[in-house]
């Protein structure tokens, strides 16, 4: 579904302010993969997930998505393939639209449209639906403005925007980190929901070590734009954050240095 080959990518070549943000990365997702992605700042998790994005090109490598190759296609083009949330609740969606013409929006995304703008009786039964599954009472406020809607709430929204036409590709970018940890958490919870209900293949970018190893079916861990840990199955259920931290260090020949991901 995803196959990443041989990436690089540095910012400001031949420069004392030269970096290196994707140094040669392999990576192959498979239909259904559900990926957390851990690193320190400056490992290159931001890089990786804007290069899938077609934010920018990489220097040199491929990027394949659903059998296409989008290496050199512009951004919008990448955009038909993927469903986005941002860690920012205020990306994302129109704040000052109601929360059914967002939806509505999301929905008839590459879509032919006609002329008229008029949300269905039959649409707006569909929102409640899909809205009522959140557990937020959002169900009963489709004409409300989204800006109206706490961090929580806007962020769960995006997250049904992103996922109610089946993306090929699913990226949360940090998708909980401005939210408070009991709102984070639930958030996460409808994350899982979704993509397990709709066989999502996902890639999730945290900086929380128990998150990245509490979700998904496989954990990567980035360092100085490589890979440099890959644990899946079994071995990632079994994983605590004192093992990953031992398996980061063989593998990259220093210390994990990033207090906000150990502390987390």
């Amino acid at each position: 579904m995803l196959e990443l080959k041989n990436l690089y990518k540095t910012f400001n070549p031949g420069t004392i302010n030269e970096k290196v943000a994707l140094d040669g990365v392999n990576l192959t997702l498979n239909k259904g993969d559900f990926v957390t992605v851990i690193g320190g700042n400056g490992a290159g998790k931001s890089t990786l997930l804007n290069a899938v994005c077609g934010v920018w090109k990489p220097d040199s490598g491929k990027i394949i998505i659903d059998g296409s190759d989008v290496t050199s296609m512009p951004e919008y083009k990448h955009a038909k393939f993927l469903g986005r949330v941002f860690q920012d609740p205020m990306m994302g969606t129109a704040a000052g639209m109601e929360i059914q013409e967002n939806l509505a929006l999301a929905s008839r995304r590459g879509k032919i449209r006609g002329l008229g703008w008029n949300i269905t009786r039959k649409e707006k039964e569909y929102y409640k639906g899909i809205l009522s599954q959140l557990g937020l009472g959002l169900e009963n406020r489709l004409t409300s403005k989204v800006g109206l809607l706490s961090g929580g709430q806007r962020q769960a929204v995006t997250l049904l925007m992103a996922t109610m036409n089946s993306p090929k590709l699913l990226l949360l970018d940090e998708h909980t980190a401005a939210l408070d940890p009991k709102t984070a958490a639930k958030v996460l919870e409808l994350s899982d929901k979704l993509i397990s209900e709709n066989n999502l293949t996902t890639l999730m970018i945290t900086h929380n070590m128990r998150d990245a190893i509490k979700h998904g079916n496989r954990l990567i861990m980035m360092n100085a734009g490589k890979v440099v840990v890959d644990v899946s199955g079994e071995e990632k259920k079994k994983l605590t954050v004192e093992d990953l931290l031992k398996l980061f260090s063989q593998a990259s020949g220093s210390e994990f240095n990033n207090d906000r991901a150990m502390l987390s």
